[in-house]
């Protein structure tokens, strides 16, 4: 027995030994640990339901990809688009016809006018006095006129009176030339004088010589009558010319007014009051509302791009903002080819580059709000199948 218990004593100790550690702990020590210490191990139930639910919005994400991505590519193949577009507008420089100075400049700068508003005003007195003197050459002119036309009635009267003279000579020269003629017969027939028949000669001659400067008296009015007329017709063509001096002084006049010829903006205004400007010196600068837009299109997009199509524009300056419009018209050649120093590809190293051509883009209707003008970027959307 002693010798079993020595044989068992050192395995049966062992376990006591080895139990030691494992004592148990105080209940609270271990609740302590626990509730500090919580098992965060997930249950395969809930590893399968997160694989699930990513997968089903991995899911829908892929298939709303697909489905944007295709309506995407179904409505803008239809289009063709550029970043290459600008506003276009034909502007142009104000400038008085005539020179002076400025008196008055009611505008200023990025004014929006209508056609007929004043933009400057030139000092006019100098004009006025040149059309008082041209309406006052007017009268003289016409002054001209009456007097040679009293002339033309007078020398129409010595006319007549000239020609009445001629008519008495001729019967007096008929009567004379009886008178010889009798005498003569008388003479012949021994019945009359020689001096009688001498006398009846004399006036004969007389009568004759009376006659013909009747007849030169008539030949020189009608000569003068015709002088007068010629002075006439210079004295309309004088009148004429002052008409006209005083038309060209009224037309200065009114263009010391300096109006808009249509509606339109007034920027980089240059003139000011008091200043001495001379005809064609710029005053400002002037931006038509009669705006379109220049659309720089790759010549491999005008396969299926014709005037009238509709066009969606969205402007730079305005995100958010776009405006409807239609193709006018398609340059016929490219940008290059009509600009100042067009290119030249007859050359031994041509390398083929895709060009560009200009379409013009007239937009519907332009807002009131938006205060557009050349050189703004756009980009237009054409639809062009």
């Amino acid at each position: 027995m002693d010798a079993q218990i020595r044989e068992r004593g050192p395995s049966a100790e062992q376990p006591q030994k080895a139990e030691a550690p494992k004592t148990s702990p105080d209940p609270k020590h271990e609740s302590k640990e626990q509730s500090a210490k919580p098992d965060q191990t997930p249950t395969l139930r809930e590893r399968i339901a997160e694989h699930w639910l990513l997968a089903t919005v991995g899911a829908i994400v892929l298939i709303a990809a697909l489905v944007g991505g295709l309506l995407y590519w179904l409505q803008v193949r239809h289009y063709e688009s550029t970043d290459d577009a600008f506003v276009a507008a034909r502007s142009f420089s104000v400038a008085p016809k005539v020179g002076g100075y400025v008196t008055d400049i009611p505008v200023t700068d990025n004014q929006h006018v209508n056609a007929g508003d004043l933009l400057a005003r030139i000092d006019e007195r100098d004009y006025r006095i040149a059309v008082d003197q041209a309406e006052a050459q007017v009268e003289v002119s016409k002054a001209n006129i009456s007097n040679v036309a009293a002339q033309i009635d007078s020398q129409q009267e010595q006319i007549k009176q000239a020609q009445a003279q001629l008519e008495q000579a001729q019967a007096q020269l008929q009567f004379a030339q009886e008178e010889f003629n009798r005498a003569q017969d008388l003479v012949e027939k021994g019945a009359g004088t020689v001096q009688r028949q001498q006398q009846t000669r004399s006036d004969l001659q007389a009568q004759q010589a009376n006659t013909e400067r009747a007849k030169t008296a008539v030949i020189a009015a009608q000569v003068g009558i015709k002088s007068l007329q010629a002075q006439l017709e210079g004295a309309k063509a004088q009148l004429e010319q002052s008409q006209a001096q005083l038309d060209q002084a009224r037309l200065n006049l009114q263009y010391t007014g300096v109006v808009a010829a249509q509606s339109g903006r007034v920027v980089k205004l240059s003139g000011a009051k008091g200043t001495f400007v001379t005809a064609g010196q710029s005053l400002m600068m002037f931006v038509p509302d009669d705006v379109w837009i220049v659309a720089n299109y790759k010549e491999t997009q005008l396969a299926d791009m014709r005037p009238g199509q509709p066009v969606e524009i969205r402007i730079d300056a305005y995100p958010g903002r776009k405006l409807s419009g239609h193709v006018d018209s398609v340059q016929p050649g490219s940008g290059t080819a009509f600009s100042l120093l067009p290119a030249e590809n007859a050359t031994g190293n041509y390398v083929k580059v895709v060009q560009r051509v200009p379409v013009k883009i007239v937009v519907d209707v332009w807002p009131a709000d938006l205060p557009v003008g050349p050189g703004m970027s756009v980009v237009p959307w054409t639809r062009v199948r």
